[in-house]
């Protein structure tokens, strides 16, 4: 029942002739720190032993089964926007960038594109905007799973070179450990310091 639901869009879009659709989402809009990134799928097969959903809806656990299936039954590209251009040009901004850079990574051009969200991104072909896309679409559903994994493994990392913030836990999300670790220790390279938790901690 949830897969047919999840499909709708896409089967509308093939009785219209659309073959290649493109699912696009973001993960990381509301950190302090590091990157927001956007993850592209175009699905080549529909049928998915893993629960594939909401990124948000799913655990550590299965969002990572998930991914394995996704990379093996999708088409999949990755837009990355660093912590300084999100300063530079703000996080609306580079969300649409990193979709854009998501699409732009398909090894095969999409002729239909869904994303999540209100996001109007330049698109070489036609696009729907779908405001809780990522528990309506199939593939938006898939492109959030791929964000979602790619910035949290991309964190884990952080977490590495600067310990002290408790990336691998948070993300960069501003809870109330990562707020405290600010005020202790200031901001590290990684920090969005146009968000004003961290602009406050840099004084």
């Amino acid at each position: 029942m949830l897969r047919a639901r999840l499909l709708f869009y896409e089967r509308k879009l093939n009785r219209l002739g659309f073959k290649l659709i493109a699912g696009v989402d973001e993960a990381g809009r509301g950190p302090l720190a590091g990157p927001v990134v956007a993850g592209a799928a175009i699905l080549k097969d529909v049928r998915f032993k893993e629960y594939i959903n909401d990124s948000k809806k799913l655990s550590k656990k299965l969002r990572e089964k998930a991914y394995k299936e996704i990379m093996r039954k999708a088409i999949v590209g990755v837009g990355i926007v660093d912590e300084k251009t999100i300063d530079k040009i703000n996080i609306h901004k580079a969300t649409k960038k990193a979709m854009e850079k998501a699409i732009a990574g398909l090894k095969i051009p999409p002729d239909y594109v869904l994303v999540d969200g209100n996001m109007r991104i330049v698109s070489k072909c036609p696009l729907k905007c779908i405001v809780g896309g990522d528990s309506k679409s199939l593939s938006i559903a898939a492109a959030s799973i791929i964000a979602k994994v790619t910035r949290d493994n991309l964190m884990l990392k952080y977490d590495e070179i600067y310990p002290h913030y408790g990336f691998a836990r948070h993300k960069g999300y501003p809870t109330k450990s990562h707020k405290t670790a600010l005020k202790n220790h200031g901001p590290s390279p990684i920090h969005r310091y146009s968000f004003r938790p961290v602009k406050e901690s840099a004084h």
